[in-house]
């Protein structure tokens, strides 16, 4: 046997935290906390009920008018067709750059108009501006779902719930940072949102993106919930500083204080992401690092060294077809495979999810803009129905984390069906829309916290639905296709039902006491039946959303039968093999140059 001296490379402490720092950067864990902090500043359009009074007021519209505005808000947030196709041919850091661009130009022309420094937009103008703002949330949306989803696709259902919580409770969070920044001014509030979200995607515009990596499912879960819990804190805390601030009148030095505290909140994951690369960098320089003296057998002939099966993996890629766009639109493949574009959109599975869109989510978001009206119909003061809009929000985003987190238990160890908590969901809808139809005392603040759960409930189970039914090749572009429909029932609901019936029950109260209406301002309606007939209609059309429901539950029940994620264990398990038989062929590398040298002596 012969004695072989390595030397080990020891570098610099200096050098150390510079490579550190960079693999931190560059890893997918700073990318998922990129994603918290890009989602937690894209609720601009949740908190539309607070500058939309000064809209009302320093422009002189009326309810229908607002509720027109709020209708292109809506319009603007779901129809994000365009940011889908541009990501399936561009790479996100310009999806996000187009989308803060439009979003400071929208806003910022939203704040010119409101605060007069340029002169009274029209109204048509004035919808471009919020649909052009509020259309760019969707750039952020894509960029950073289709990335998460597509680095961490067996965690898909809580990862999409973490997320999609995070821009629920941004409402919440933005007016805690526009308070300290601002003060208590609402049109400030639209200057704020302008440009906030802006900054921090351009700051994060190279940070979302693909990261392949050997990945190992039991640490992305624990990673995971830690950020669900961390959030959960959040959104806790934040609950309890809004209502507190609701009862008590804060200074100004207050407000700054709890934003600090929501800051630091925000900030926490980042301690997580950091730990996870410490794990990862200490694995690493123990791989790396040899031993300073090693004994290796000089044998006759050097071991043959197997083939990583990376390359057999990457032959069976290279032998699939590719689906063509237009290729077997009416023949699609098993559900849970990759779909074609035109596959998924004529599918009945899609029709079902776009007539719950339509039905589910067009109705709650009419709740959701009315609410402000409702409470002051109902002779609420300012203080209280600011409070349960607040709660609604925060409630918003408990929909989001839970519908995400248990049905992802549900589907993964019961196989209970993921359309089936959806229909589940819909029904409760159905509850507080009725509560609001017929109040009673209080029956308003359990309304705000049933919609605003269940809203919260359906958006997170949408998106994960299709990535499920559908697969992730196009999932950029399918996401926001199936939504597509939620802006069109917001319409139909806002405007012509909730907004029609509202100024028609006005109006005949203005008879009633014999005055004639000089102005759009004078419609203001008082009492239960302001919007009685208006949600009997909607909780009609929640119900018809449940039935579409439980038809996709009948058509999927199979499918989530049977182990809908065995494909990307598969995947994991092929490539952490690949990865060890990598890692062999380099050290039987090494064994040869030594055994080679050894026999040069």
């Amino acid at each position: 046997m012969v004695e072989v001296g390595l030397r080990s490379g020891g570098g610099g402490g200096s050098a150390d935290i510079i490579r550190f720092t960079r693999q931190v950067i560059q890893g997918r864990w700073f990318m998922l906390f990129a994603s918290v902090l890009l989602m937690g500043s894209a609720g601009g359009t949740y908190v539309f009920g607070i500058y939309s009074k000064e809209i009302k007021k320093t422009q002189g519209y009326d309810q229908t008018t607002i509720n027109l505005l709020g209708f292109f808000k809506d319009l603007g947030t779901t129809v994000g067709v365009f940011s889908g196709l541009l990501a399936e041919v561009a790479p996100h850091w310009f999806v996000l750059l187009v989308g803060a661009c439009m979003n400071f130009v929208g806003f910022f022309m939203l704040w010119l108009g409101v605060t007069g420094h340029i002169s009274k937009p029209q109204i048509w103008q004035m919808c471009l501006y919020i649909w052009i703002g509020s259309n760019s949330q969707n750039f952020a949306n894509t960029s950073v779902l289709v990335t998460c989803v597509k680095n961490f696709p067996e965690s898909r259902g809580t990862l999409l719930g973490l997320l999609k919580g995070f821009t629920g409770l941004s409402g919440a969070v933005m007016t805690q940072l526009y308070l300290a920044v601002y003060g208590n001014d609402a049109k400030s509030l639209i200057l704020f949102i302008g440009w906030l979200p802006s900054v921090i995607s351009l700051f994060f515009v190279y940070t979302i993106r693909l990261i392949n990596v050997v990945r190992q499912s039991y640490v992305e879960k624990r990673v995971i919930h830690n950020y669900l819990f961390i959030s959960v804190v959040l959104a806790v805390f934040v609950m309890a500083i809004t209502i507190t601030q609701k009862h008590k009148t804060f200074p100004h030095i207050g407000y700054v204080l709890t934003a600090t505290a929501v800051c630091f909140l925000l900030f926490i994951p980042l301690a997580v992401s950091i730990r996870e690369e410490l794990v990862l960098w200490n694995l690493k320089k123990q791989d790396i690092t040899p031993p300073k003296m090693i004994i290796v057998e000089t044998p006759a002939v050097v071991d043959q060294v197997p083939v990583p099966l990376v390359t057999a993996q990457l032959a069976d890629e290279k032998s699939k077809p590719e689906v063509s766009f237009f290729s077997d639109v009416f023949n699609p493949p098993e559900r849970g495979e990759d779909y074609s574009i035109l596959q998924a959109l004529l599918s009945i599975d899609m029709l079902l999810l776009m007539i719950v869109t339509f039905s589910g989510l067009g109705t709650s978001l009419t709740a959701i803009d009315n609410l402000g009206q409702i409470g002051e119909s109902l002779g609420y003061p300012t203080l209280t129905i600011s409070t349960f809009v607040s709660l609604m929000s925060i409630w918003n985003y408990f929909g989001r984390v839970c519908s995400g987190l248990f049905s992802e238990i549900l589907v993964v160890k019961w196989k209970f069906p993921r359309t089936l908590v959806l229909a589940l969901i819909l029904l409760v809808s159905c509850i507080g829309h009725i509560l609001i139809a017929f109040p009673i005392p209080g029956s308003i603040y359990i309304a705000s916290v049933l919609i605003g759960f269940t809203y919260g409930a359906q958006v997170t189970l949408i998106y994960t639905i299709i990535s499920e039914l559908f697969g992730l090749k196009y999932y950029s572009t399918l996401f926001n296709f199936g939504v597509l429909a939620m802006p069109l029932g917001s319409y139909v609901f806002n405007v012509r039902v909730a907004g029609f019936l509202y100024d028609k029950e006005a109006l005949k109260q203005l008879k009633v006491k014999g005055l004639v209406r000089d102005s759009v301002k004078d419609l203001t309606c008082i009492g239960k039946q302001c919007y009685r007939s208006c949600f009997i209609i909607l909780a009609g059309a929640t119900f018809i959303a449940a039935l579409s429901s439980f038809v996709l539950v009948v058509r999927t029940i199979k499918f989530y039968q049977g182990d809908i994620y065995k494909k990307f264990r598969e995947e994991e398990a092929t490539a952490k093999t690949a990865a060890e038989n990598t890692e062999l062929l380099s050290v039987d590398d090494s064994k040869a140059k030594c055994k080679v040298s050894d026999i040069l002596k």
